[in-house]
């Protein structure tokens, strides 16, 4: 069997585990069934000497690694920020790691930088944004937000970060990163940033969030930027969960004020159908980004394409990833409409399961719920919700987390998977109330 018979088979059988994969996760447990440690104790402790087969390495995927894995793919994994990474997009992530261009410049992948601006610019239209914004593809939002706070110091030459206690917490890793300061505002009954009294005078850059971690409160972004505006102040909006939703009209109340952002982020890996890592960052101020990172040594310059846009001078990496490539297959294969079904099926199921809640003797609804994410709590200590979230997490049929709200354990079901249907959603409410009894 020559290479690319080789190649052909090997990729055949991946892709038929893959689709296996995809078609049996809602029957294996979510969440992974293994101790710290126990999967690397499984593996050798060098590289092999001589070459295997491809096939032994599906075969210690099966073995070894699948029981390590937490399956974000499932159906009834209800943690963090539930995400989905459909078959468009997985099938683009191949063709992007067979093409394998590495765009330092415009010159060494003209196709994936352009593309690039192609699937912001499409984005951007979806959630209706401004015209004529520059996007650009991070590998997270916080990434994301570290150039933005680059970005904002570099043009303010100040060093103070302000942000709600709410917000995640890439900001103040970013703060701390960057050696700036820190300031954190409270939040008003539905987890807002408050805005009386907000002081912007020293401040650098404010991150208002658009679906907060915790309970996907929105902020009040127009009037923080009506103190920006008296201030000089970088608004950069943190967007990376709830961002997706504003495809759907009904929720672009969330968006008032952001057409006034100098730096805006969403993750197309949270909501989108976009398989891992796809971060879209877009500026209305592309001209002070590029005074914070560009840099060109003389083996980067191309006399030919000078003007060219480059990437690598809008944000921190020179080195960059096609992930243009699945964002647009995505984008080509469920359409503007396949992502409103989607998000509007969400958070409906949410809205169902929140009525759940509200009737069930003994349980309360601890927060808001704009989008998809519903924050809730049995009645009682937080000994007792923090025991029902272990037993549930621990019988492998739903995998849901935590927060902490009013200093409360508060149990969090966020839905965002593309598999999931009212039938898992009901099993989840039936495990938490066995779990609780």
């Amino acid at each position: 069997m020559d290479e690319r018979e080789r190649f052909l088979a090997d990729g055949r059988a991946a892709l038929e585990w893959a689709a296996d994969y995809l078609e049996r996760v809602g029957e294996l447990p979510v969440l992974a069934q293994v101790e710290p440690g126990e999967v690397r104790a499984r593996l050798p402790a060098a590289a092999p000497e001589q070459p295997e087969p491809f096939e032994a390495v599906l075969r210690d995927l099966d073995e070894i690694l699948l029981p390590g894995i937490t399956h974000w793919q499932h159906p009834r994994y209800f943690a963090y920020f539930a995400v989905s990474a459909s078959r468009p997009g997985v099938l683009a992530e191949l063709l992007a790691a067979a093409l394998n261009p590495v765009a330092i410049l415009w010159r060494t992948s003209p196709a994936s930088t352009e593309l690039e601006g192609v699937v912001c610019d499409w984005v951007a239209r979806l959630l209706g944004l401004p015209e004529g914004w520059h996007g650009h593809i991070e590998d997270s939002a916080s990434t994301s937000t570290l150039a933005a706070l680059i970005a904002a110091r570099h043009a303010t030459g100040r060093d103070l970060v302000v942000c709600s206690e709410h917000a995640h917490s890439s900001v103040e890793k970013g703060a701390r990163m960057l050696g700036m300061r820190l300031r954190k505002v409270e939040v008003d009954d539905a987890f807002r940033m408050r805005v009386d009294g907000l002081d912007l005078s020293e401040a650098a850059a404010v991150v208002p969030t658009v679906g907060t971690t915790s309970t996907t409160s929105v902020d009040p972004v127009a009037e923080v930027a009506d103190a920006c505006a008296r201030t000089g102040t970088w608004l950069h909006v943190d967007a990376a969960y709830a961002g997706a939703a504003m495809v759907c009209e009904e929720h672009r109340w969330a968006f008032a004020g952001v057409e006034r952002a100098d730096s805006l982020v969403v993750n197309a890996h949270k909501w989108m159908l976009t398989p891992m890592d796809c971060s879209l960052l877009w500026t209305s101020r592309p001209a002070d980004f590029r005074a914070a990172f560009s840099l060109i040594p003389e083996y980067l310059r191309t006399p030919d394409a000078e003007d060219a846009l480059s990437l690598n001078e809008y944000g921190p990496a020179l080195g960059r990833r096609f992930r243009s490539l699945k964002l647009w297959a995505v984008l080509r294969c469920h359409g503007r409409s396949g992502l409103q079904r989607m998000i509007r099926e969400h958070v409906r199921l949410a809205e169902r399961f929140e009525g759940w809640v509200r009737d069930e003797p003994g349980w309360e609804l601890c927060a808001p719920r704009p989008f998809s994410v519903v924050c809730f709590r049995r009645e009682g200590s937080d000994a007792d919700n923090q025991a029902i979230l272990e037993r549930v997490n621990a019988g492998g049929e739903i995998f849901i987390s935590h927060t902490r709200l009013h200093d409360s354990y508060v149990l969090r079901l966020a839905i965002g998977s593309e598999r999931t249907t009212e039938e898992d959603v009901r099993r989840a409410w039936d495990a938490i109330r066995a779990a609780a009894e």
